[in-house]
Parts: C-alpha cells; sequence; structure tokens
C-alpha cells in the first residue's frame, strides 16, 4: 500500500484495525475468538483495492498470503467474503448483509467509522486531490440513487459531491449497536462542517 495516497495508506488499515476490535469488545453477538479473524479482515481490507490496482495480480494478493501462513480453510473463507462484500459499491450493489456473519458488520463498520468525522473529512479531501478532482462546482449535482457500476464509473464529479453521494449515508448503513452510537457523532461533525463550508463559499460566513 506504500503507494496509495493518504487517503488508503497503512495508518488507515491500523485505525480500521483498533476501531474493529473495540467494536467487537462491545458486541454481545461476538465471542471473543472472533478476535483473530476481525483484526486480519480489518488489516487486509484494503489490499487489492479496484482504485489503486496496478496489476490485476493484485487481486489475489490477500488470497496468496493467507494460504502461504496456512490459515485454516474455514477461516480464509470468512475473511475473503468480510473483505470482498464490506465496500459502499457492494451495498449498492445489494450484498450489504452481515446477518450471517456478525465479523463482516464490525469490520465493516470500523472501515465507515474512519470514512466520517474528521479523519473522514480530512481522508475525502485527500482522495479528491490525488484524482485532481474539482473542490467544489455549484453547477454539478450530487448523483441520487446511483448503482454500483455508476459508482464505480469515473465520470467528472466533485470533492464535495461525494459526501452526499456516500458520505452522509454511512450513519444509516451502519451494522452494530457499537457502530451506530459512534457514528452520530462524526456525522454530525460532518453535517456542520458542509454548512460552514456552503457558507464561506457563497461569501456568507
Amino acid at each position: 500500500m506504500k503507494g496509495n495516497d493518504a487517503s488508503h495508506d497503512a495508518f488507515h488499515v491500523w485505525r480500521v484495525r483498533s476501531l474493529a476490535l473495540s467494536l467487537a469488545s462491545e458486541e454481545e453477538a461476538l465471542s471473543s475468538n472472533s478476535d483473530s479473524l476481525v483484526e486480519l479482515a480489518a488489516l487486509l481490507h484494503d489490499i487489492g483495492d479496484y482504485k489503486y490496482l496496478r496489476d490485476p495480480s493484485e487481486e489475489k494478493i490477500v488470497e496468496k498470503f493467507l494460504e502461504e501462513e496456512g490459515i485454516e480453510e474455514v477461516k480464509k473463507v470468512k475473511i475473503l467474503s468480510i473483505i470482498r462484500g464490506m465496500g459502499f459499491k457492494e451495498e449498492l450493489a445489494g450484498h450489504g448483509n452481515s446477518e450471517n456473519c456478525p465479523e463482516f458488520g464490525v469490520v465493516q463498520d470500523a472501515d465507515r467509522l474512519d470514512a466520517i468525522g474528521a479523519i473522514g473529512i480530512a481522508r475525502c479531501f485527500t482522495f479528491g486531490g490525488s484524482r485532481s478532482r474539482v473542490l467544489h462546482d455549484p453547477t454539478i449535482h450530487p448523483r441520487s440513487d446511483l448503482s454500483k457500476e455508476q459508482y464505480m464509473k469515473k465520470e467528472e464529479q466533485t470533492t464535495i459531491n461525494h459526501f452526499h453521494e456516500k458520505l452522509l449515508k454511512l450513519k444509516d448503513l451502519m451494522k452494530t449497536e457499537a457502530g451506530k452510537k459512534r457514528a452520530e457523532k462524526r456525522h454530525k461533525f460532518m453535517e456542520e462542517y458542509l454548512n460552514q463550508f456552503y457558507e464561506e463559499w457563497d461569501g456568507r460566513a
């Protein structure tokens, strides 16, 4: 991940790991035996991210790593299932169900918590800057009712629109009770930030 910009670097992974383990400790549905599964899925969740693929072979890095480390098959399948299903694009495609795997909800919520609040705002502008996106353009409206294909499409969009197309929706998509509680404060901070941003943009503040 060393070639990634700071929105999806190793520090992001460490934060998600810490958040996931913290959420797991608060979830009654999870046993202490789930910790290693949660930790591995959190640590590996952004390896081979489609946004940063430099070579198609990178999609298999995690699977090869787990095999080389001798991770038992049942655990390996669960980890890969969590990683492949936790993206926002999968939620748009209707694949965001965590009922059969409580660890999935914990890792996904941890990743989403790092996408909102103060750090989420910083990451959003970092990613937008890395792709040379326009900061804000009032004539370009946020896309609504996005499909997975539309979300992944690299058409011209602004960084501010990403808040409306994704980040402001994450609070209501949290899977765990612990994640929902933490998301409230981070979500409110983003709303306050956007209100201030628009006032300054329009010269009202």
